[in-house]
């Protein structure tokens, strides 16, 4: 019995430890230079791209950011409120069963584009058990949208969390999915603009040419939640 309490005890501390530690930089991290982009009660340094909402379908409970899709009102895209160039970039991600959505990068904020995606290339974010495109080559979780599939499947199932990472540097750019970097690509050279002309973005003339731009979490109608999610500019 006494081993028994032990246990519940230390299982008790550890899930104290887990709640506590969401969405909070160690010492460790902030000496590092790395920046919350979600403080875990609101939704401070985001908005609706080009504010076509007030985002209030974008909620937050227990320390995670999430779509409640819902909602008719206040949807759409949300971005941050500063662009980003050269960086390192977490979070976890987890979606409900068969739902969709995405991280997009270098996404161009103006009047002229009404979708993050006719700039920003986007890291998929997907339950690759039973949505629609995991039937389709290049759009399974952890691919480069439609131009680089993951070299590796290492996706969780629906409901579980997971560790995205995206890093940004001098025009190359690497994904990791839970620990294992899955993608690997360098963008606006010759091969970038060939492989874009062969994609569904080929009608999109700026695609994917902004070098710096705001970090996008996609509204794709489903539910999705996001939390931990920190930024490190890199010099």
């Amino acid at each position: 019995m006494k081993r028994f309490w032990t246990l519940v005890t230390v299982l008790m501390m550890v899930s104290s430890f887990n709640s506590f530690s969401q969405n909070k930089l160690t010492p460790a991290e902030e000496k590092a230079g790395w920046k919350l982009l979600f403080d875990g009660t609101t939704t401070k340094g985001w908005h609706v791209f080009n504010n076509k909402s007030d985002g209030a379908a974008w909620k937050i409970s227990n320390g995670e950011l999430y779509l409640d899709s819902s909602e008719k009102e206040g949807r759409g895209d949300i971005i941050t409120d500063s662009e980003y160039e050269n960086y390192e970039l977490t979070l976890e991600w987890k979606v409900s069963e068969c739902a969709n959505s995405g991280i997009l990068f270098n996404v161009v904020e103006d009047a002229q584009y009404n979708a993050v995606y006719l700039t920003g290339p986007e890291m998929q974010v997907l339950d690759n058990s039973c949505h629609p495109d995991a039937k389709i080559h290049k759009h399974r979780a952890g691919d480069l949208y439609d131009l680089i599939p993951c070299a590796k499947e290492t996706v969780k199932p629906a409901g579980e969390w997971n560790v995205a990472k995206i890093v940004s540097k001098n025009s190359h750019y690497e994904f990791w999915l839970n620990g294992t970097k899955v993608v690997s690509f360098t963008m606006h050279d010759a091969a970038w603009d060939e492989m874009v002309k062969n994609s569904k973005f080929k009608t999109m003339p700026d695609f994917g040419k902004a070098k710096k731009g705001h970090i996008a979490l996609q509204d794709h109608g489903d539910k999705v939640s996001f939390r931990n999610i920190k930024i490190r500019v890199l010099k």
